[in-house]
């Protein structure tokens, strides 16, 4: 008969670097590359010392890891700066100028979006598209090379979106196909790692699709990316993240109960996602999300470079958000 019982341990507020201060964990949870190592890294020490976390671990009823499921920007690859350039050169080459009470549509410079702001938008708001319209509600809507008046119009409006959109993404498959781009450490490895012990294996990414495909074939390759087991885009569901739409339509394409995918993201708005989606998640920041509150991860990484498979499944298996 599976045993019922289960155990609970809370990682105490006074957690610090030496190892004498860790609670007395079960030897098998602990390997050379446990994530709770990783977890109160110095970088996030100011959002996790002085809380507790609970976990629960139970023998009856652990999920177990059938399905990977990584994000695309910011995970597979650190493409904030590549976004930004490329929006940035959109707006540049429509000449698009946001309204200002100081000064008229004449006298002003293209829309520039600056490193720091881009940072907070993109990780406030997923999709390309609805970034943009979100900017122009706030601040105004543009005069352009496209309308030289700012549209009022929903349809005019939305051609104005698609048009930047389109042109931006075209922008960065030029950036990408110049061979300067890499992939974050650790990410080829991860996937052949879970493809070779027979696990399925996804792409979720809420840029186009278009884009993401661009990416993938250049980054992981043409072969890592045919034999994906399921690929979804931004386009191919009506909500973006940190709606979970295109996470729960993950699962049911692989035929995986949400309970044992894992999913692999880099903001507060994808991990949202995830756990919408009834899926754990863990989290390899980067350095534009790196202070955001990733309370609900069960793991949180500089990057993958030292994360085992079995580092994974020991997670998911043994270790479960308290609910």
């Amino acid at each position: 008969m599976a045993s019922t019982m289960s155990l609970t341990f809370t990682l105490s507020s006074t957690i610090t670097s030496s190892s004498s201060s860790l609670p007395n964990f079960t030897p098998t949870l602990l390997t050379k590359h446990h994530p709770i190592i990783n977890l109160f890294s110095s970088k996030h020490k100011h959002n996790y010392s002085h809380k507790h976390r609970v976990f629960s671990v139970s023998a009856s009823s652990s999920p177990s890891l059938e399905a990977l499921i990584f994000d695309c920007d910011g995970v597979i690859l650190e493409s904030e700066h590549l976004h930004r350039q490329a929006y940035n050169d959109a707006f540049t080459h429509f000449n698009v100028r946001v309204p200002s009470s100081s000064s008229s549509y004449d006298d002003q410079q293209p829309l520039n979006w600056g490193i720091h702001f881009y940072d907070e938008l993109q990780n406030r708001i997923g999709g390309g598209k609805p970034k943009m319209r979100w900017y122009f509600k706030e601040h105004g809507w543009p005069s352009s090379n496209l309308f030289e008046t700012p549209p009022t119009d929903d349809n005019d409006r939305a051609k104005l979106i698609d048009t930047l959109q389109d042109w931006k993404t075209e922008r960065y498959k030029e950036i990408i196909k110049s061979g300067t781009v890499k992939p974050r450490p650790g990410v080829l490895r991860l996937m052949d790692e879970a493809k070779a012990a027979g696990k399925k294996l996804a792409v979720c990414s809420a840029a186009t699709k278009s884009s993401v495909i661009l990416c993938l074939e250049n980054l992981i390759g043409i072969e890592r990316f045919q034999s994906l087991d399921c690929f979804l885009a931004g386009d191919d569901v009506k909500e973006k993240k940190p709606d979970p739409s295109i996470y729960v339509a993950a699962s049911k394409k692989l035929g995986v109960s949400e309970k044992d995918c894992l999913v692999v993201e880099d903001s507060v708005i994808g991990l949202k996602a995830a756990t919408k989606a009834g899926m754990s998640c863990v989290v390899t920041y980067t350095s534009s999300t790196a202070d955001q509150d990733f309370k609900d991860a069960i793991a949180i990484y500089p990057d993958l470079s030292n994360v085992r498979l079995e580092d994974l499944e020991l997670l998911l298996q043994n270790v479960v958000p308290a609910k």
